[in-house]
C-alpha cells in the first residue's frame, strides 16, 4: 500500500546520497537534543521536522481513502495536520545524554523511486557492556525537487505513519465518519498537545 501511495514525480536515490543524508540529519538530531534550552529544543526540532520530513505527504496517506472525500480547502490547508504532527513529538520524553549514545548507519536498500536506510542506535544506561541497548531504527526516504525527506520512520517493526493511520482512522470511525467533526476534534487535541508543550517552555523559563 506505501509502495503505490509514493508521489509518481518521485526521483530515484542513491545509495551515497541516502546515507551520507541520513547520517548528517541523524546527528544534527543528536544535538538538538543536546540542547538544554527546551524553547531552543523544540525549535531546532521543530525546523528539522518541516524540512526534513514531507509532512504533505504523510498527512494524505494516513487519511487514506478519506483523503477524496475532503473538500478542496481542507485539502490545501494542511496546517492542522502539521500542527497535529509538531505537538504530538513534544509530548514524548526527549531527555537524552546524547554523550552516551551511538548513531551507526547499517545499511541502504534503494528502490526505484525511494531509498530505505537502516541505523543502530546504542544506549549506554549502565557502566557494564551488558547495559548497553541497542534500537533498530528504518528511515523510509523518496527525493523530489532534487530534495530528500522522510516519509516513514520504523522503529523495530512499528511503522510511524501506519500507527498515525490506525489513530486517525479510529477517530473517523468514532466520528461516524464524519470529517467535518473529525477535524474538529483534530483541533481541540492539537490545540490541547500544543498548551501543555508551552507550560513545559513556561515552566523551564520561571526556573
Amino acid at each position: 500500500c506505501l509502495f503505490s501511495a509514493l508521489p509518481a514525480r518521485a526521483e530515484a536515490i542513491t545509495e551515497t546520497e541516502a546515507r551520507v543524508w541520513t547520517q548528517d540529519k541523524g546527528q544534527r538530531l543528536l544535538n538538538a537534543f543536546a540542547e538544554t534550552d527546551l524553547k531552543k529544543r523544540y525549535a531546532e526540532l521543530d525546523t528539522m521536522f518541516l524540512n526534513f520530513v514531507d509532512l504533505d505527504y504523510i498527512s494524505k496517506f494516513v487519511l487514506g481513502k478519506y483523503w477524496r472525500r475532503l473538500n478542496e480547502k481542507e485539502k490545501t490547508d494542511q496546517q492542522l495536520f502539521k500542527r497535529y504532527a509538531l505537538s504530538v513529538y513534544k509530548s514524548f520524553p526527549l531527555e537524552f545524554d546524547t554523550s552516551q549514545i551511538e548513531y551507526t548507519i547499517t545499511g541502504v536498500r534503494p528502490g526505484k523511486n525511494y531509498a530505505d536506510v537502516t541505523a543502530n542506535i546504542f544506549f549506554q544506561l549502565g557502566s557494564k557492556p551488558e547495559d548497553k541497548q541497542n534500537i533498530l531504527v528504518e528511515f523510509r526516504l523518496n527525493k523530489t525537487g532534487g530534495k530528500l525527506r522522510i516519509i516513514d520512520l520504523k522503529i523495530g517493526e512499528s511503522s510511524l505513519i501506519l500507527s498515525y493511520r490506525g489513530r486517525f482512522y479510529e477517530m473517523i470511525a468514532q466520528d461516524d465518519e464524519d470529517l467535518g467533526w473529525f477535524m474538529e476534534d483534530l483541533q481541540m487535541i492539537t490545540e490541547s498537545t500544543e498548551k501543555q508543550n508551552q507550560l513545559k517552555v513556561d515552566e523551564q523559563q520561571q526556573m
